[in-house]
């Protein structure tokens, strides 16, 4: 990495994702490093400082140039059965020097079929970068997106949701970025695998009263079988799915870490900080 007054160069694919965006922003701000913006249409980044970088994990043709001269790359996992294939091709295309940080998630080796959450991990792992893995649980930020449960928490004033009677250490994508904003920049977390959590479990109940207090509205949860969360999606994205809601209802995600103060030197956000951050998004 370098050092002293010299820039440092950062690929972050996905830019304009849940911890895209907030890792470019952080990283604009520290004014040492020079953020290129991965997308698939590069017209569509409009974050400020941050370089506008053609990005498609249908596109390897383009990956040379997006990175060339990086000094780190943040790589979002596409969530599609040839993540590992496409890892790989992107890491024998980028030079020996550059500093892997992967966005994965808690437990990949319960991740099916074949595994290829693990194996997409194990490319990573086992090739010539310095590396570390985020495994972060459930972003916070599902519950404030139109594409998942706000929604229905806005519209209908409940939360759908097959809990199991399960908690959930549900975690800020802020935080996810400020952790990932360090293993880029940091060689003291290479090789690491990094487990990331919110500072607490919440039940869904629980869950759904903070919702309520945030949007002002009533807003009770309703405990659904993993087929009614299921409604609407097919193939390959209806299997990962459901293999999610199997690991709510074995406690996967009602394990808690210190891993986000460890490397970032706060504790991460509660649930209750984040809707108030976000109270306009459910009003």
């Amino acid at each position: 990495m370098q050092q002293g007054n010299d820039v440092t160069r950062v690929l972050v694919t996905g830019v304009r994702g849940k911890t895209g965006a907030p890792l470019a922003e952080q990283l604009v701000a520290r004014g040492d490093v020079e953020v290129l913006g991965g997308s698939s249409d590069p017209s569509t980044v409009t974050a400020q400082g941050v370089r506008p970088t053609t990005f498609s994990w249908d596109d390897p043709a383009a990956w040379v140039a997006a990175t060339d001269g990086i000094d780190a790359v943040y790589v979002v996992r596409p969530d599609r059965p040839d993540a590992p294939e496409l890892i790989e091709t992107l890491l024998a295309s980028t030079a020996p020097e550059v500093r892997v940080v992967l966005l994965s998630e808690k437990d990949p080796d319960e991740i099916g079929p074949e595994a290829w959450a693990l194996r997409a991990e194990k490319v990573v792992r086992e090739g010539r970068h310095a590396w570390t893995i985020v495994r972060p649980s459930w972003f916070m930020q599902v519950l404030t997106d139109p594409r998942f449960y706000r929604d229905p928490v806005v519209e209908a004033g409940e939360l759908p949701f097959p809990s199991n009677g399960m908690s959930l250490a549900w975690i800020d994508a802020r935080d996810i970025a400020a952790v990932a904003e360090q293993a880029l920049l940091d060689e003291r977390y290479g090789g690491e695998v990094l487990e990331l959590t919110g500072p607490e479990v919440v039940s869904l109940p629980r869950t759904a009263e903070l919702l309520s207090e945030a949007s002002g509205r009533p807003v009770v949860h309703r405990e659904t079988t993993v087929d009614e969360a299921l409604v609407g999606t097919e193939g390959f994205e209806r299997e990962l799915s459901a293999l999610t809601f199997q690991r709510v209802h074995a406690g996967t995600f009602s394990v808690v870490t210190a891993t986000v103060e460890r490397v970032t030197g706060r504790p991460a956000r509660t649930l209750q900080t984040f809707l108030a951050d976000h109270r306009s998004d459910l009003l």
